[in-house]
C-alpha cells in the first residue's frame, strides 16, 4: 500500500512511528505492507518512491522542523504536487482543520479522489463543510473515503455506531465530543474560575492554537456534522448546526447545577435538531464524564441507550484510528476481488 501523507505534525509523526514499529506484524496478520512514498508539511516535502525511512523522517522533522531536509531533491513540492505526480494508493490527510474554507485539506482530498486514490482524513474541515459532496465524489470515482479519527480520536465512536449497531435504527444521540471544554468545565466544577481553568488547559496543551475552535463549540459542531451524516444518513454541513460555546458559563451556573445533582457539559445532540450547547447533565448519567474524556450515548429503536466513553484526542490514539481505516480499505478492496492490490 503506497501512501501519501499530507501533514506531518503530531498525528503524522505518530502514524510514521506506528507504521515503522508494526511493519512485520501488519504483513503477518493482514497481508499489508504500508509504504509512505511522499510526505508534505507546511515548509516542504520528502519523496522516495521505494518508501521513505520513517524513523529518519521523524528525526529530521524534530531537528529541522520540516521534512524538506530529508533529501535535496523534491524538497519543495506541495501536497497537490505529490498527489498529482506520485503513483500511490491512499492519501492520508492530516493538515490542520480549517472551518472557513477547509483549505488546503479540501483541495488535497478532492484531487486525490478524482485521481482514484482512497482517502483517510483526520482533518475535520472538509468533512464539516462538504461531507455529502465528498462522499458523492468518492462514490463516483469508486474509491473509499474514511475518517474514523475525526470523532473520538482513538475511541472508535463512528465504527461502533455504524458496525456494532448494524441492523438497528439509531433514533438520536448526544455526547461530549470536545475534551478541552470538558476539562475546563470539570475544573470549574472543582472551584476554578473560567479564566484559570482555560489557562490551565492551555498550559497542558489541550487548547487549539485558535481557542475559538474549542470554546465556541466549532470543533464539537464539526464532529456532530460528521456523525449526523455518517450514522443518521443526513445531508448537513456546519451552517446547519445551532451552536453555543462555553464562554458564558459562570461559576454560579456550575453551583446551581450542582444543587440539582447535575454538572454542566458542552453537549452535541442530534434529535429533532442539531445542537451544540452547554447543558445540565445528571451526575449519575453515564454521559457525565470528567477531565478530557469524550462520551456519547446512542439511543436506538430496540437496544435502548448505549454509551461509549474514551479519550478524544492524542497523536498515538488518532494514529491508531488511521491504521484502522487503512486496514478497512484493505479489507474492502480484497472483498471486491483485488486481494493482491496492496
Amino acid at each position: 500500500m503506497r501512501i501519501i501523507l499530507c501533514g506531518f505534525g503530531v498525528v503524522g509523526q505518530s502514524l510514521a512511528k506506528l507504521l515503522d514499529s508494526r511493519t512485520e506484524d501488519l504483513y503477518a496478520q493482514y497481508g499489508i505492507k504500508p509504504r509512505v512514498v511522499g510526505v508534505f508539511d507546511s515548509k516542504g516535502s520528502a519523496v522516495d518512491t521505494s518508501g521513505l525511512d520513517l524513523n529518519r523522517l521523524v528525526e529530521i522533522k524534530k531537528k529541522f522542523g520540516t521534512v524538506k531536509k530529508y533529501a535535496n531533491k523534491n524538497a519543495n513540492l506541495s501536497g497537490l504536487d505529490l498527489i498529482d505526480d506520485l503513483d500511490a494508493d491512499v492519501l492520508v490527510e492530516s493538515t490542520v482543520s480549517n472551518y472557513k474554507d477547509a483549505e488546503p485539506g479540501m483541495t488535497h482530498i478532492t484531487n486525490a479522489l478524482k485521481k482514484g486514490l482512497h482517502v483517510v482524513s483526520v482533518n475535520k474541515g472538509p468533512l464539516a463543510l462538504a461531507f455529502p459532496s465528498l462522499m458523492e465524489l468518492a462514490e463516483y470515482n469508486q474509491v473509499l473515503l474514511r475518517f474514523s479519527g475525526t470523532v473520538g480520536g482513538g475511541t472508535p465512536i463512528l465504527n461502533y455506531a455504524k458496525n456494532s449497531l448494524r441492523g438497528e435504527r439509531v433514533l438520536s444521540f448526544q455526547g461530549i465530543l470536545n475534551g478541552t471544554t470538558n476539562y475546563i468545565l470539570t475544573n470549574m466544577a472543582n472551584g476554578m474560575s473560567f479564566k484559570s481553568a482555560l489557562l490551565d488547559a492551555k498550559k497542558r496543551g489541550y487548547v487549539e492554537a485558535d481557542e475559538s475552535l474549542d470554546l465556541d463549540g466549532l470543533d464539537a459542531a464539526a464532529k456532530l456534522v460528521i456523525l449526523a451524516n455518517w450514522i443518521m444518513g443526513m445531508r448537513v454541513t456546519l451552517p446547519d448546526i445551532k451552536r453555543t460555546g462555553i464562554r458564558n458559563v459562570s461559576s454560579s451556573d456550575i453551583k446551581k447545577a450542582e444543587k440539582k445533582n447535575c454538572a454542566i457539559k458542552l453537549i452535541a445532540s442530534c434529535n429533532k435538531e442539531l445542537v451544540v450547547a452547554p447543558k445540565e447533565v445528571l451526575q449519575d448519567d453515564p454521559l457525565c464524564v470528567n477531565g478530557t474524556l469524550n462520551a456519547i450515548s446512542f439511543t436506538s429503536e430496540h437496544s435502548g441507550t448505549q454509551t461509549i466513553i474514551g479519550r478524544g484526542a492524542g497523536g498515538v490514539e488518532t494514529a491508531s484510528s488511521i491504521l484502522r481505516d487503512l486496514l478497512d480499505i484493505r479489507q474492502e478492496i480484497s472483498r471486491n476481488g483485488a486481494a493482491n492490490y496492496f
